[in-house]
């Protein structure tokens, strides 16, 4: 039998002869003769026999060896839509409760972390407490929201429930009733009950659970969640908005599969936002007016209905506690610092026998309490805080919930607040919050008062101080303060350089030595101080300009040596800070001018702190008119938006603070 090659020879030798003949009838001008067609190449792969294909058609993988057993489901919901579920079990399940986590980030991978025969390596990852998911021998269920990854549908950024702002029957309350009915229809090795956890997205779907829970629901526990994006949470902070997320909206909203990347085109981040002008502009070089998202929070920069009614706390504020809900808070949470404590004054009034809502607070990043608990940048606390957290606190609080028998009445009792306290570096058990101690304490306000020659005095009753000296700077957009060091990497993978989720507790030294930041400081302390809740921002301040922002942030001082710590000799640690719109003064859900020139009160509280001064430290104030590029610039001129404002709208002004402002701290007291 003739090779291929050899067939097609005849041919070739045709199409050469005629291309030869052809040179020489047109060297005579006669007409050209027509050539032999060419077989086209589909043609000519039919020719040839197909050889066997080495993949199946079907791959079945043998997994007999591992200690679990994996199922990918499409569970249905009530509208026919159907969403990407998958269960881990371990492997000779009988009677196992069910944790259960509801994702736009990928059900998928989450439940992939290694491949590996062992189902805490799949799990050891984020969002997963692998530790007390295995250990505990939980079934774990991760699905796609409905419009992400494996699910159909349609992807609404915290779709709001079924109402004024969404017209159909089907929100993310419903999915998870019908989730959580159809997994105890159709999960054999479980026991029927099911609890469900998560963080930040993650973490705002267990509360959308709660809404109209399901029987077999009976446990909740929403880890550093989005509450309300306008207040504090993601989007804005009192009206700023936060910039560094547009990034977030770009992969998170525009592709199922998160498919679109962010890009930049300088090193430092923060040449990137200064060159684009403002928010809005950035957003328009990316192509994001495509995204229904961004154009929302284009058209609702105020504190309107649209943010109002989709604030989980007012909704879930509105109705009875029935399922036992842990709500975890992270003391240094870079992107959702507001819900959680936001959430418990909300729902712990209708907790009545104090047994339905419990509080933890740690010194973590976002979602740091199911990684390593041990430091956090430059802070090093002695301890797993973590682990605690997961071994003590989470894993006996769902055991007493979701496990059967001896296991569920044997669980150890957890406290209404596990709380942290930096500083001291311990954990208090307490009754509620805010609550310095388990007894014989209470929380008195005491103002931190902004005194001449930028120094800080505390004691007597806050506001009582009727001076009118001031310190004052030049506040120039075009030279924006920096929320951390320059070179500024947005991100996550300290490899390259990014350390986003531990910014709030980097060094604030940088930003004291700039002549846009007014610094005060009090003298050494000779006894502790310990602050316990939020502190709220009493600013009397003028600017030369028709609109402002002002950052305000409560600072502990370290000695200038650390003997066990060289590194931390005159570190400055940020216990709380927040920035507030100048536009709002008056109204969230009204912008107006600020009136130039004039001495004004700005009042506005700051995250939730548990710490404590140590002797020797000194405590400091710092106060600057931008947080740059967190937060966008704030022209300094009123403009209807800020997304919409030109460079000619930017322009220096004159900041003054006057010597009557101060800081209310949440003074614990010991009763003697």
């Amino acid at each position: 039998m003739k090779s291929p090659i050899t067939r097609l020879a005849p041919l070739a030798s045709a199409v050469a002869f005629a291309a030869v003949s052809l040179s020489l009838a047109q060297a005579q001008t006669a007409p050209a003769p027509a050539l032999p067609a060419v077989p086209a190449a589909a043609s000519a792969a039919a020719t040839y026999p197909a050889l066997p294909s080495d993949t199946p058609a079907e791959f079945t993988p043998v997994t007999t060896s591992f200690n679990y057993v994996k199922r990918t489901v499409m569970v249905p919901m009530r509208d026919g839509v159907k969403l990407n579920t998958v269960i881990v079990i371990p492997r000779n399940a009988k009677g196992a409760p069910v944790l259960l986590t509801r994702t736009p980030y990928d059900a998928g991978g989450l439940t992939s972390h290694a491949e590996s025969s062992d189902m805490k390596s799949i799990l050891q990852g984020y969002d997963n407490a692998a530790d007390v998911i295995v250990e505990g021998g939980y079934i774990r269920v991760v699905q796609d929201v409905r419009g992400k990854y494996g699910s159909e549908g349609d992807y609404v950024m915290n779709r709001p429930l079924s109402g004024p702002q969404n017209a159909t029957p089907v929100d993310h309350s419903t999915d998870t009733w019908d989730t959580i009915e159809w997994l105890t229809k159709n999960l054999p090795e479980s026991n029927g009950k099911v609890g469900i956890i998560g963080i930040s997205y993650d973490g705002f779907l267990p509360l959308m659970a709660l809404v109209n829970p399901h029987p077999a629901l009976k446990v909740a526990v929403p880890m550093n969640p989005m509450v309300d994006g306008w207040m504090g949470d993601d989007w804005f902070h009192h009206g700023a908005f936060r910039q560094i997320n547009l990034s977030y909206v770009m992969e998170q909203v525009v592709t199922r599969k998160n498919d679109a990347k962010w890009f930049t085109s300088t090193y430092d981040d923060y040449d990137t936002y200064l060159r684009a002008g403002s928010a809005g502009e950035l957003a328009r070089q990316r192509g994001l007016q495509q995204s229904g998202f961004w154009r929302k929070i284009v058209a609702h920069p105020t504190y309107d209905a649209f943010w109002r009614e989709q604030a989980v706390d007012k909704i879930l504020a509105k109705q009875p506690v029935t399922v036992p809900t842990m709500l975890v808070h992270s003391l240094w949470d870079a992107e959702d610092i507001y819900g959680a404590i936001a959430m418990y004054k909300a729902i712990k009034p209708n907790d009545s026998a104090n047994d339905k809502v419990f509080l933890v607070m740690g010194p973590w990043s976002h979602g740091g309490g199911i990684g390593d608990g041990s430091k956090l940048g430059a802070l090093n606390f002695n301890s797993d805080t973590a682990l605690h957290f997961r071994q003590e606190i989470l894993r006996p609080f769902l055991d007493r919930y979701l496990k059967d028998g001896p296991t569920a009445a044997n669980a150890p009792t957890v406290a209404p607040v596990s709380a942290f306290e930096t500083g001291t570096n311990k954990w208090r058990s307490l009754a509620s919050w805010p609550s310095g101690c388990a007894s014989g304490c209470a929380i008195k306000p005491a103002a931190l008062r902004l005194a001449a020659g930028q120094r800080l005095a505390l004691g007597g009753e806050a506001g009582s101080n009727a001076g009118k000296d001031y310190d004052e700077y030049v506040a120039d957009p075009a030279k924006p303060v920096p929320y951390r060091a320059r070179p500024m990497k947005n991100g996550y993978d300290e490899a390259k350089g990014q350390s986003w989720p531990r910014w709030l507790a980097d060094d604030q030294r940088e930003a004291s030595g700039r002549t846009d930041v007014l610094t005060f400081t009090s003298d050494i302390l000779t006894a502790p101080l310990k602050i316990s809740g939020e502190p709220i921002a009493n600013l009397i301040a003028s600017t030369s300009g028709t609109d402002s922002d002002w950052v305000v942030k409560v600072i502990d001082l370290y000695p200038d040596q650390v003997a066990d710590q060289p590194a931390m000799g005159g570190y400055q640690l940020m216990i709380s800070a927040d920035i507030f719109r100048g536009r709002y003064r008056e109204s969230y859900e009204t912008a107006r001018p600020i009136a130039a020139n004039k001495a004004l009160a700005y009042r506005f509280a700051l995250p939730t702190a548990n710490h404590v001064f140590l002797p020797g430290h000194r405590i400091m104030v710092q106060i600057q008119s931008s947080w740059f590029p967190l937060y966008d610039r704030n022209p300094q001129t009123f403009v209807p938006s800020i997304f919409d404002a030109k460079p000619g709208d930017y322009k220096k002004a004159t900041q003054r603070i006057y010597h009557s402002s101060y800081v209310e701290l949440p003074v614990v007291e010991i009763a003697k």
